[in-house]
């Protein structure tokens, strides 16, 4: 059964421009490219302190894959991780799995 993961970043004070550029022009394209579904990548209107996205996978089998190409990528190690890091805290990433209900039209 597919599902989502809703992710809420804590953004450092001052980064939010940064971190959303990081996102969308390497991230987000490196990701994709990978074989990720981006659903979604919001700002919070009145804060910006926090972050969310979303990403959908069609299994666990898919998503331990897909985490494996990303994250395990000399791309990821070597040129992204350090950056994120300067950019949101890590240690208060949110992560949910969500399942949209029949009525989705996210299903």
């Amino acid at each position: 059964m597919a599902f989502y993961e809703l992710r809420t970043y804590e953004i450092r004070p001052g980064k939010i421009e940064e971190w959303i550029e990081l996102m969308e022009k390497e991230i987000i394209p490196m990701q994709v490219a990978r074989g990720m579904v981006i659903a979604g990548s919001f700002r919070v209107e009145d804060n910006d302190g926090l972050y969310i996205w979303m990403r959908r996978f069609e299994s666990e089998e898919q998503r331990k894959a897909l985490y494996a190409a990303v994250y395990e990528s000399d791309e990821w190690k070597n040129e992204l991780s350090a950056r994120v890091g300067e950019c949101i805290n890590r240690e208060t990433i949110q992560v949910q799995r969500i399942v949209p209900t029949a009525m989705s039209i996210m299903k």
